[in-house]
């Protein structure tokens, strides 16, 4: 089992930044590739962005492409997303997982789940 915590969310104004952190434990991370999740009020939970298990590719959405860096420490068992220029169109619950997969980006192909972490970005 994996116990992913998320932290680093907050309010923060249009054009700030942020960066969110994912503590993992219970096991290694270290062979599952790690992915960000976001779920705005009303809407689906969509993809964000994912690293491979030792952190060399990663794939994110287009509408943070070039905003938005994921990053990982495999000793730290921690994943990161920093968060720039950052949009009211942001605002979400953020979700990290875990994936015993190689680098996907549906949710049902991500077998563990934090609980989230809120981003509120004003105008």
């Amino acid at each position: 089992q994996v116990q992913l915590v998320e932290s680093g969310g907050g309010l923060v104004q249009a054009g700030g930044s942020l960066r969110l952190s994912c503590a993992a434990s219970g096991r290694s991370i270290s062979t599952y590739a790690m992915g960000w999740f976001r779920q705005a009020p009303g809407k689906e939970r969509e993809f964000v962005s994912a690293v491979s298990s030792i952190g060399v590719n990663t794939y994110t959405a287009d509408s943070v492409k070039g905003r938005f860096t994921v990053s990982r420490d495999n000793a730290k068992n921690t994943v990161y997303l920093q968060m720039n220029s950052l949009k009211p169109e942001d605002t979400a619950v953020y979700y990290c997982a875990a994936s015993r997969r190689p680098l996907r980006k549906r949710p049902d192909e991500y077998d563990y789940w934090g609980k989230g972490t809120l981003v509120t970005v004003s105008p």
